[in-house]
């Protein structure tokens, strides 16, 4: 059974949560001490973070970020700050998710059962190396790699889900709502502000390869791509 890393230091809230966790069969890492989460971390390795921002030490925000240089594991902020810049600073450093405390525990594992199929379960990307052209921009869904000319860089998992859509369907306009529900596999209510965080960090991913305005904005109707740079011959 999948294992649930829990960083929360309300001694409280993680009991409950492990709790609830392990009703539905899942093993729970919860660690007591908080300067050393990444080491647990790389040691334990969890299929899925629980993650709240205000911890002792460091930050949620920094954690997430140390776990990002190992690993492409869901990770879901759990926390009481209900600004919109907090939901956009853990998905810029980030995050795949985020719930605002209080909150349904059935959220709760409604949030973490779509996150773990989409990362591991049926929804998960098929085994064999695909590859994604689009008049020479290359993606590998699997590896999550995005590759121009000579330089290739990594893209988060809902990055990942954004560009294998727009990709393949090239200069097609594709829908706001198709792409939400490809990137969240959930009937929850999830907030279309978050959908344009991840497009302007996908442009800006496309801009760091030399790549400028490949996002097509149709208003009304959704996104495409469109062919900014010469083909590669």
């Amino acid at each position: 059974m999948e294992s649930i890393m829990i960083v929360e230091d309300n001694q409280d809230l993680q009991k409950l949560l492990t709790e609830h966790m392990q009703k539905f069969g899942y093993t729970v890492i919860a660690p007591q001490h908080f300067d050393n989460i990444l080491e647990l971390f790389l040691k334990t390795d969890p299929h899925l973070v629980l993650l709240d921002i205000n911890l002792p030490s460091y930050d949620g925000y920094y954690w997430c970020r140390k776990i990002r240089k190992h690993s492409t594991c869901p990770i879901i902020f759990i926390s009481a700050r209900e600004g919109t810049m907090d939901q956009i600073m853990a998905l810029e450093n980030g995050g795949d998710d985020y719930i605002t405390k209080p909150f349904s525990y059935d959220m709760v594992i409604a949030k973490v059962k779509s996150h773990l199929r989409r990362a591991y379960g049926e929804y998960a990307a098929i085994q064999g190396e695909r590859t994604i052209n689009f008049h020479g921009l290359i993606f590998l869904p699997e590896r999550m790699e995005l590759k121009f000319r000579s330089q290739t860089i990594e893209v988060s998992k809902k990055e990942a889900y954004l560009l294998e859509v727009l990709l393949e369907r090239g200069d097609k306009i594709t829908s706001r709502d198709r792409l939400m529900e490809k990137m969240w596999d959930t009937d929850l209510y999830v907030d279309e502000n978050t959908l344009n965080v991840y497009i302007t960090r996908v442009r800006k991913r496309l801009s760091n390869l030399g790549i400028q305005d490949a996002i097509e904005t149709i208003r009304g109707a959704g996104y495409k791509m469109k062919q900014t740079w010469e083909d590669i011959e």
